[in-house]
């Protein structure tokens, strides 16, 4: 069922981030904007200062490739739901309300925090530059320890001793992508294009 456009055909647009949850923009559609986000898998608006379809990233590079386009339960409002490679904001900026981007989430900040302790912090106060300083091999085989951990816990633990031995295992692999040079988006890249591809031999389609 169609949405309820406004008195002047369009329909309010909120575009979420379906990696991170971050609310990137707020636009408008008309029903052409619509049939041309779900057939194309890209988001189109309305713009209401040009008075034309806005094929968003056309000429920014800001692509936004579509994963849903939903309904409220009243139906006066839409949410897409998009892959977002290079922000969404004019501005330059991932989010048009200055927040979030692709490391947005607790996983996210777990990413952030463990590269400033990484980049500034002193090793006699921090953990993680001791362990980073340490090298890749030491990094290695605390996941080999934490990863048994899990196992262990999961055979027979309690969900709260399982989700901190899980959390301390995401940690320490953080620090081994970090220690390695790899950076965050070259992992959540490859989970994007495991959801509709064939994973590499001996990966995981997700």
């Amino acid at each position: 069922m169609p949405p309820r456009f406004d008195s002047s055909r369009l329909v309010p647009v909120v575009v979420q981030d379906e990696d991170s949850g971050t609310v990137l923009m707020f636009a408008y559609a008309n029903s052409e904007a619509l049939a041309k986000s779900r057939s194309t898998g890209l988001a189109y608006f309305w713009s209401r200062s040009r008075a034309e379809i806005w094929d968003k990233g056309s000429t920014s590079g800001q692509v936004l490739e579509i994963v849903a386009v939903l309904e409220d339960c009243d139906q006066d409002a839409v949410l897409y739901k998009v892959w977002a490679r290079n922000g969404a904001c004019h501005t330059g900026a991932y989010s048009c309300f200055g927040d979030g981007g692709p490391q947005a989430g607790e996983l996210g900040r777990l990413w952030e925090t463990v590269r400033s302790r990484i980049a500034d912090a002193d090793p006699e106060a921090s953990y993680t530059r001791r362990l980073y300083e340490a090298g890749i091999d030491r990094v290695l085989r605390k996941i080999g320890e934490e990863a048994g951990e899990v196992i262990i816990g999961c055979k027979g633990g309690r969900a709260e001793e399982i989700a901190a031995e899980a959390s301390d295992l995401i940690y320490h692999i953080w620090v081994a992508l970090q220690t390695a040079g790899v950076p965050l988006e070259a992992v959540t890249g490859e989970l994007r294009r495991r959801r509709n591809s064939t994973p590499p031999p001996g990966g995981v389609k997700v």
